[in-house]
């Protein structure tokens, strides 16, 4: 059940951070996909930058992370696309 959740999460990360990034869109499908590999990216930078989030895994904070994450993974695949 637990998979179940943050796979969910990813799905939102992945929608809102590509509202966010216009002119990056991937699609709905892979923006969802980008989505989930940008929460753990954007876990993976906060905490290699040393700053805490605080309020579990399921928080605001969380979220954020999360999006930052998705929003730079966004990022370097629409521009990687865009050089081709």
């Amino acid at each position: 059940m637990n998979l179940l959740i943050w796979i969910i999460f990813g799905i939102a990360v992945g929608w809102a951070a590509s509202r966010l990034m216009k002119g990056y869109s991937q699609g709905l499908l892979m923006d969802l996909i980008l989505g989930v590999i940008g929460s753990v990216v954007g876990g993976w930078l906060f905490d290699f930058l040393g700053i805490s989030v605080r309020g579990g895994a399921y928080s605001v904070g969380s979220f954020v992370t999360a999006v930052i994450g998705a929003m730079l993974v966004l990022f370097i695949v629409g521009t990687i696309r865009r050089s081709r």
